[in-house]
């Protein structure tokens, strides 16, 4: 079953299970660059992942709403990365999920037990980033995520989360440091020392390390991080 809802400009779209054998279901949140939430949805069905609802978003404003602090473009083809994170999780969890969960409960009788934040690339550093400024997210999925960006590491370790979650899933291509740009060539070794750090709290986390490079086997992926975060 899909619904497709518009909050506060964002093009929102359930997936919903067609057969509900129960009333309580989490969802995961993907903010996404595209709108291929249907692949991804039928990608978890082959893979048997629990029962589970996925929220897509998409119309975002990528570099800036997906990033946590200023950092000038760095490529010519693209903008700046100006730093709405907070805004936008302002609106997220203030408007965004609010109007999912009524949506959910008033035509679908479907309560849900938890709320997963799960994205790729620049969406996937603020899933990790999310967690330290709402307590609304109970786990983490960050495919590929951008913990190449700089300070981030820094601001981790300097900052408190508002909840401890249940897990953080943490995937990446096995190529992907393999660029001439300095700041992308550091994401492994990031990557691995978030995935470490957090675990080192006693949050059970999982690095999971994938053939190819940033833009392969996107869907599929997401998909095994979903599946990861569900068990």
């Amino acid at each position: 079953m899909k619904k497709e809802l518009l909050i506060q400009s964002k093009i929102i779209t359930l997936f919903i299970p067609e057969a509900l054998e129960q009333e309580t279901l989490p969802v995961i949140i993907l903010n996404t660059f595209d709108e291929s939430g249907e692949e991804l949805w039928l990608k978890t069905q082959q893979l048997n992942t629990k029962p589970y609802i996925l929220a897509t978003i998409s119309g975002i404003n990528w570099n800036q709403e997906m990033s946590p602090w200023y950092m000038e473009k760095l490529f010519k083809s693209e903008s700046d990365y100006t730093g709405q994170a907070d805004e936008y999780i302002e609106v997220l969890t203030n408007k965004i999920i609010p109007q999912i969960d009524q949506t959910l409960k008033d035509e679908l009788n479907i309560n849900l037990t938890n709320h997963i934040i799960a994205g790729y690339s620049l969406a996937g550093l603020f899933a990790i980033y999310s967690l330290y400024k709402t307590n609304i997210f109970s786990s983490a999925i960050s495919c590929s995520g951008s913990l190449w960006y700089p300070g981030f590491i820094e601001y981790i370790e300097n900052n408190e989360l508002k909840a401890v979650p249940n897990k953080i899933y943490f995937s990446l291509g096995n190529k992907e440091s393999k660029t001439r740009n300095e700041l992308m060539s550091k994401v492994e070794e990031k990557t691995k020392y978030a995935e470490n750090f957090f675990r080192n709290k006693n949050i059970q986390t999982v690095y999971e390390e994938n053939e190819g490079n940033h833009f392969q086997n996107v869907i599929e992926r997401i998909a095994k991080g979903i599946d990861w975060i569900l068990k």
